[in-house]
Parts: C-alpha cells; structure tokens; sequence
C-alpha cells in the first residue's frame, strides 16, 4: 500500500506532462509567428556616416555593423525575412560604379536579403544604366536578393517599339529575375511579397523612361492574386511610397485604406523614422529611417483572426557595434574600384581633405525644415559661380544668379575635416549625357520677370513642396509668409560681386547657373501653381531651351559636376597649415533671403500684383453678389409682410 502511494505522485506527475504537451501543441499550431528585419532608403551609405543632433556628433550606420546586428538577431531567430524598401543605391562615391558592378544589390546579397524593392533612384542612372547594373549583379553569380517591382511598365514609342534603352532593361529585369510578387514559407506560414512605387516617387525619376502605373490599382490586383491564386497567409508590401504628417499627402496609408488585405507595409521614400508602427485597420506599417541608421525588427503573431504586433523596435548601427569582417572588406573592395574607375578622371582621391570647418552646417536631417536662407545653400550656390568662373576665364560671361533647390542637396559638413567623400555626399543625385556620376552644372537665361518669379517659387510653392525651396547666390529677396499665394515677395534685386545693389529689370535677359535637374525643375512651376507662374529657361538669343544637356558647362573637356564644383571652391578658402579654411562668413546668414513675418493688414494688401488684383476682383464680386442677394431676400420678405 505504501509502495503504491509512493508512485501515485510519480503517476500524476506524468498524467500533468502527457495533457500540457499536446495542449501546448496545439497552441504553438494555433499562434503563428514570424519576425521580419526591415530597412529602406540605404543610398549607399556603405560606411557610417556622421549626424549633429543637439550639439553632440554621432556615428551612425554601415553595412559592416549593420551585418553583425542582423546576424545577432538571425542567431535568436534562424527563419526570420530580410527586406528593404528601394532607394538601396544613389548617395555616395559607392553609386559611382552602379551600373558596371552594382556593389549596392550584391553586398545585400552577401547581408542575407530575401526580398527587395526598387526606388526612384535606382532609375537615376536612367534605363539602360539600371539595366547595365542588374545584368553587372547577375554575372557576379553570388547571391542576390529577389526584386519585386508591380507597377513598372514599358511604353512603346511612335512606331509601337521600344527604345533601345526599354528594350535592354526588360530584358535585364527578366535575366536578373524581377517579378511582380514572390512567394516565400517561413515557420509553415505562406507569406507573400511584392514591390510598388508611389506617385510623388515616380515623380522623381523624371528620366526612367519606363512608367508608373497606378500603385492602389497594381495593389489591388497583386493582393487579389496572392489571396485567390497563391493562398498566402501573410502579405507584405515593400511600398517606395512613404507617409506625411499630412494625412491627405500620406501615400502609405492612404494605400492602407484602399487596400485594406496587405497585412504590413514597409514603407520607403520618405526616410521616416517610426518608434512605433503605424496602424491603419488591420495593416502595419512600419519604417525604419535613412542610411542604415538602425534596423527595424517587427515580431508578428497570428491568431487567426489577423496579424498583431508582438514586438516592434529599431536597432540603431551604433559606433560601439562590432564589424562584420567580410562585409568590411568587401567596402574596401569596391572603394579601390570608385577610386580607379570614378575619381581619378578628376584628380580627387576618396577620403582627400579639401577644407577644414570650424563650425557645423545645418544638419541634414532639418535642413529645409525653416522656411529661410541656409548657410549650406549659401555655400552651394556660391560654389556653382566660382566653378564656371574659374573653368571659363577670360571668357567668363557674368552670371546674375545660382540656384540650389533643397531637394537636391544630400547631406551636410559638420565641424572637423571635410574630404572628397563628403562633399560628394552632400550632392549627390543624377548623372549626365557623358554616363558618369553626378549632375553637370548648366547655364541658361531668364528675363527679369521671370527672376521675380523664381524668388516666388519659394516663396509661394516650397510651403506647398518644402523641395522646391531655394538657395541663391546674386538673387535677394524679401518675402511676406501672411500675403496672399503668389504675392508673397515684397522685395526682389541682384546683388553684384562688389556688394552693391542691382534693380530687376523685367524685360532683359539674365545668366542663370544651377544644375541640370533644378534648371529642368524650373520649367515645370507652371504646372504646380496652375499656371499662374511661369518660367521658360532661354539661350543666350533668348530662344526658349528644348534640349538641356546642350547647355551643360564643361572644364577641360568634361562636365562641372555640382560635387566637383563644391569640392573646388572648398579648396580655393585661404590656407592654415597646408588645409583650407572654410570661412566665418558661412557661419551666418548674409540676409539674402528675409523672410518679413508681418502680420500687419496693410503688409499683407500692398502693392498686389495681377494675379492677386484678380483674385480680389474675384472677392469683391462675390461679396457684392451675396449683397445683392440679401437686399433681394430682404426686400422680398418686405412685400410678404406689407401683404
């Protein structure tokens, strides 16, 4: 008796065991999980980079330790998904060598990617240059990411072909493998995953040559087709998209609500960074920053009824961050290649020191956020002057003004030295008809008033579109945040070389400097104020510009570039101890932007200009319409009651 009550506790204990194991079987077969790493907008900031925040300089990102921080998380969970949202190339030297070796896709490759998205940069390097690119990465025969790209199409020109550029791409997309969608299983779950790129994106890749279609109409039929065709339980959109602030602007979650079956969006273009997700219904999104600055690590559970958040974080690259040897050396790699095949044609070498700063330039990451002049824009445009100064010489025909769009300008110095690097980070974007790296300077002519109305761009349309916001050298003005759109400066003149100050005169022509893409930009204001302003860039005769690379400005036979032109200027600063100095003077505003916050009813109505006269007229009338309205109702109303 006593022997079999000593085994009782032995056979409960068993029993306990035998009921949790397939209770608890059954749970795990009821709450799926996955957990997905995430990043976007990298632009090949292969090596970390340098940020101010509140005074303090930071190191942040690069592939090395953002490596070792993934394979950190892969030790924790083996089945994880590796994505990223496009815009992986175009922001440093590293995009200089794009299409002949593509280091961006293939170093994701070796970092493990699963599934990535083209952005509107990786068509910078236009058709064929993007085709050269994905053919370089598949001859490589490492590794590669799938690209999932579900709105891309290929448009036939006049005689129903496609150009010869079209033509190389499609075939490079079909050679590299690109799809519409892919499907992936992971932890028994089916997950589907396809690519897509968003208006305002779409926007800014003016010289794909391919076209955009409709990304809530590609959407919905790619989910369609991975709930009806595939039966994937999970789908995850990489959307070149990105959210704002500005809900009615937010492209992300307006897709969210229109196509409420994506389950998460990776959402890229924007460089937002979001501590938490946002949730729209039953879609997450999710977004991680710019330049690899941290890893976002997203842990979902299912419970049949929808995905939920179980753990959402961004890993930031930090400096203390251990390298990851192989992908260290492989940087190193494809830097001796930047310098032989991209700097040396100028003389430059990758981590030369052109200047020293003794102060910091607005950081990148508010820069344009005030809607005022900026000594780095000061900077930029002044640098546009001296370089075709110095290239043309005793040919030199007098520039009136350099233009610098914000959204041109990438990056930012920080005090310290500046090198070759850096200065390319700062302008980056494009390439030119010679096929090489960076956009050429151009010069083209306006009337004076069309100059006025370049001063009225950013007054009036960069509160609209914080991009279009300008930085000019010889250009001031003055302008009236409170006065009605498109009345909003006050003040316009040129201001010369010795100080002094210049009227605009409207009907003459002036010389204009600014880079290929803002010079095409300009052109297209009438659209954006609808029609109210214009500007038509000229030749030197005045006859309207219809090709623009012929007015490119070349040095010794090859392009100015705008880096090149920044990077020259830095070097031209009076020296100490054999390193130019960058001057006080660029520490401070020079007041050639002022922006008159005057709230005063008379600030606000003086000296309107046709458009405003119009719409006042508009105004008036419409007062003087409900006027007669009422004395029409009032005396109706008499003869009512007199009756």
């Amino acid at each position: 008796m006593k022997k079999n009550l000593r085994i009782l506790p032995i056979l409960l204990s068993l029993i306990m065991i035998f009921m949790l194991i397939p209770q608890r079987a059954y749970l795990e077969e009821k709450e799926k999980s996955i957990i997905i790493l995430f990043t976007h907008d990298m632009h090949d900031h292969l090596y970390p980079f340098d940020v101010e925040e509140d005074g303090v300089i930071k190191t942040l990102g690069g592939y090395a330790r953002l490596n070792s921080t993934i394979n950190k998380e892969r030790e924790k969970a083996p089945n994880l998904l590796l994505v990223d949202g496009g815009d992986f190339s175009m922001g440093t030297l590293f995009q200089t060598i794009f299409a002949s070796h593509s280091p961006g896709i293939r170093l994701m490759g070796k970092m493990g990617y699963d599934v990535v998205t083209f952005g509107n940069h990786e068509f910078d390097f236009r058709a064929d240059g993007l085709a050269y690119s994905l053919k370089a990465a598949k001859d490589s025969g490492e590794f590669l990411p799938q690209i999932v790209a579900s709105n891309i199409s290929f448009p036939l020109d006049d005689n129903g072909q496609l150009t010869p550029a079209l033509t190389e791409l499609k075939n490079s997309m079909e050679y590299y493998g690109v799809e519409d969608y892919t499907v992936i299983e992971r932890n028994g779950i089916k997950i589907g995953i396809f690519g897509l790129m968003g208006k305002e994106a779409a926007s800014n890749a003016p010289m794909s040559e391919v076209e955009f279609t409709d990304p809530i109409q590609a959407a919905r039929d790619t989910v369609q087709e991975l709930k009806n065709e595939e039966k994937v339980d999970l789908i995850i959109c990489l959307s070149h998209s990105g959210t704002w602030e500005d809900k009615s602007k937010s492209e992300d979650e307006i897709l969210a609500k229109e196509v409420p079956d994506i389950d998460i969006i990776i959402s890229g273009h924007t460089h937002t960074t979001l501590i938490e997700p946002i949730i729209v219904g039953n879609t997450i999104i999710a977004s991680s920053g710019r330049y690899g600055e941290n890893l976002g690590v997203l842990n979902l559970v299912n419970d049949e009824e929808k995905w939920r958040v179980k753990d959402y974080r961004l890993e930031p690259i930090e400096e203390h961050l251990a390298l990851d040897p192989e992908i260290a050396e492989t940087i190193e790699y494809y830097k001796e290649i930047v310098q032989e095949e991209y700097l040396d044609r100028f003389n430059m070498v990758f981590d030369e020191v052109v200047a020293y700063t003794p102060f910091n330039f607005t950081s990148y990451g508010v820069l344009g956020k005030d809607h005022d002049e900026d000594i780095l824009g000061n900077l930029i445009s002044d640098s546009y002057i001296y370089a075709v100064k110095e290239a043309e010489g005793e040919d030199y025909e007098p520039i009136a003004a350099s233009v610098v769009p914000t959204g041109t300008i990438r990056g930012s110095f920080i005090k310290g030295y500046i090198t070759v690097s850096d200065v390319f980070n700062v302008s980056s974007l494009g390439i030119g008809p010679d096929k090489v790296s960076g956009y050429p300077l151009i010069s083209v002519y306006l009337t004076g008033k069309e100059l006025k109305t370049v001063a009225e761009v950013d007054a009036s349309i960069a509160p609209i579109m914080s991009v279009a916001q300008l930085y000019t050298s010889g250009l001031n003005f003055t302008f009236n945040p409170n006065r009605l759109i498109f009345n909003k400066v006050t003040d316009v003149y040129l201001q010369k070389e010795d100080g002094s100050r210049e009227e605009v005169r409207d009907d003459e022509l002036y010389r204009v400097v600014a880079g290929l893409y803002s010079a095409q930009m300009l052109s297209i204001v009438g659209d954006k104020s609808f029609g109210l302003l214009s500007i038509v860039p000229k030749t030197k005769e005045g006859l309207p510009i219809t090709d623009y690379e012929a007015q490119i400005i070349y040095d010794e036979g090859h392009e100015i570039k705008e880096w090149l032109a920044i990077a020259e200027y830095l070097k031209s600063f009076d020296k100490e101890n054999g390193v130019p100095q960058v001057p006080l003077y660029y520490s401070q505003k020079q007041g050639r932007k002022i922006v008159d916050d005057n709230p005063n009813l008379f600030a606000r109505l003086k000296n309107p200009n046709k458009v405003t006269l119009v719409a006042y007229s508009v105004v008036l009338f419409i007062i003087a319409l409900i006027i007669l309205l009422i004395g029409i109702i009032i005396k109706k109303k008499k003869k009512v009651h007199a009756k």
